[in-house]
């Protein structure tokens, strides 16, 4: 059996992007299909959605209707069939914490992510791409299934640290010009590659699969990356 080809995969996205969620489950079931024939290293870059949003957030429903102008029949349909594309995907967007279903439930919130940026970027630096990959998936699980408060410091240097991040390391790292910098930058670059939204995949450094795409799309693309890259060597 041939040796697996390695591929970088670079995901821009965002912690409040539900497509973003659903294209890493999406891509997972891709790569599950292609095991023994495509190996991925997946790093997570920076692309805020509302980088102007306040640290107090803002009402999911409310700014999704300001942003979008529709009205709160239109996103009860959006959100039906986004749940439905993320349960084929594997992936779960609903609320599980305490007073599930009841109306004492936190509501769904927009927070600003630029400290969640600076903590993956942290994460990447100082652990690794896999430990990153635990770090964004905990964050996914922290704002879609148990509605916490992304923008509380406290609680992302909690979720930071289970994931086996050092506490304090990650408290420096939220006060870090220089990281934030970095941050800026990459969404700079983001831009210069023309993404405008996310989620989007750049492959190999060069090759870019835009939005959150079927697994067998993934899986061809990936194979058409793979073979560019035999070829050119």
């Amino acid at each position: 059996m041939s040796t697996p080809q390695t591929l970088t995969i670079d995901i821009y996205s965002d912690v409040m992007c539900p497509w973003c969620a659903i294209g890493y489950g999406q891509l997972q079931k891709a790569l599950g299909e292609l095991n023994g024939e495509i190996d991925a290293e997946i790093r997570w870059r920076p692309f805020e959605l509302n980088p102007d949003m306040p640290v107090q957030g803002e009402q999911q429903e409310a700014h999704l209707q300001r942003k979008y102008g529709r009205s709160a029949e239109e996103g009860s349909k959006v959100r039906g069939q986004m749940k439905a594309i993320a349960e084929s995907a594997g992936v779960s967007l609903s609320y599980e914490g305490p007073n599930e279903g009841g109306a004492d439930a936190p509501p769904a919130m927009m927070w600003n992510t630029r400290d969640c940026h600076k903590l993956l970027g942290f994460a990447l630096e100082q652990a690794g791409p896999d430990v990153q990959t635990q770090l964004k998936l905990a964050l996914f699980k922290a704002h879609f299934n148990e509605r916490k408060p992304l923008a509380d410091r406290e609680v992302l240097l909690d979720i930071a640290a289970s994931v086996g991040l050092h506490r304090a390391a990650a408290k420096a790292a939220l006060d870090d010009a220089e990281l934030e910098a970095r941050v800026v930058a990459e969404q700079q670059q983001a831009w210069d590659f023309n993404i405008t939204g996310v989620p989007a995949m750049i492959v190999a450094d060069k090759f870019m699969i835009p939005g959150a795409q079927s697994p067998e799309t993934y899986v061809n693309a990936l194979r058409r990356v793979a073979d560019k890259i035999r070829a050119a060597a």
